[in-house]
């Protein structure tokens, strides 16, 4: 019998949640969680294809997301607001730090369509032969897209045992090369835990297989938030005077968060409509700070 299944758009006004029996669900057999995951990622295909979710948005808060545990993973103590002020408070001529390029590399993983010349400029320390490799090695199309991801992890873990976020990084490229999506989605670079990080075979593939699970449900309430929130920001921006505040707005929906002094406005302007869209409710101040401020949806 063929049952009658709702668009997901039909009603662009409601995202609809993750499944009830995918949420709730407490399997541990490795073909169990593989169901689960499959059923999750065809969600997800669905939430990653909206147009009322902001989606570059939603990708730089899970690049934060990745970048806070990958750095947690390695010792650092840095989180997610010392991640924003190394990079969006860096002047021309600074570095980010270490714990700032772990962020900047996941960012700059998510920005353009999926590529060995796009992760080459994300990772520029690895060859675009090595990417290549590791990304279309052995295993490459086997298992489905996570048993590919959990493959291109466990190769890249293989040649450099210590660069954890490299292989999430790749693992999360090639999981959403699999799946025939543009950009590369963090999940399981979210979702992999610190012990995860070292197994191997099925053991790997079924913490990997948890981790998307965990990941998407967590992604699709993300981005029913986002799509929320953009939408006040679309129904205030009428109301903004300024000249430049549509380019603005744009740097709001597609950015995690921004300083008034990247907006194409003069600095006095830029914190006036700052100020403006909080009063609003159209943007939050994120670092609980008076000065050097940061500004996100």
């Amino acid at each position: 019998m063929k049952h009658a299944l709702t668009p997901l758009d039909a009603d662009q006004k409601t995202l609809p949640p993750m499944p009830g029996w995918v949420t709730s669900a407490r399997n541990e057999s490795l073909e169990d969680v593989a169901f689960l995951s499959g059923a999750a990622l065809g969600h997800l295909h669905l939430v990653v294809a909206r147009a009322d979710v902001p989606q570059t948005l939603l990708r730089e808060r899970l690049a934060l997301r990745a970048a806070e545990a990958s750095v947690a993973q390695s010792g650092r103590p840095e989180r997610a607001a010392d991640l924003r002020d190394a990079l969006h408070l860096m002047r021309p001529g600074d570095l980010p730090g270490p714990a700032g390029e772990i962020y900047q590399h996941w960012r700059q993983a998510i920005e353009r369509p999926i590529s060995v010349t796009a992760l080459h400029r994300a990772l520029p320390t690895y060859s675009k032969t090595e990417l290549a490799v590791w990304l279309g090695g052995p295993g490459a199309g086997q298992g489905g897209p996570v048993g590919r991801a959990s493959s291109v992890f466990e190769a890249v873990m293989s040649d450099h045992p210590r660069a954890e976020h490299v292989a999430l990084l790749l693992a999360d490229a090639a999981l959403a090369q699999a799946l025939g999506w543009h950009y590369a989605v963090p999940l399981l670079g979210v979702g992999l835990t610190p012990r995860d990080l070292r197994k191997t075979g099925d053991d790997l593939r079924l913490a990997c297989h948890r981790a998307v699970v965990a990941s998407a449900i967590e992604t699709t309430r993300m981005a029913a938030d986002l799509a929320r929130r953009a939408a006040r920001l679309h129904a205030v921006a009428p109301r903004l005077r300024a000249k430049g505040a549509g380019e603005a707005v744009e740097m709001f929906l597609t950015r995690d968060a921004v300083a008034p002094s990247a907006l194409p406005l003069p600095d006095r302007a830029a914190r006036r409509l700052c100020d403006r869209l909080v009063s609003l409710g159209a943007l939050r101040e994120v670092t609980g700070r008076d000065s050097f401020r940061l500004y996100g949806v």
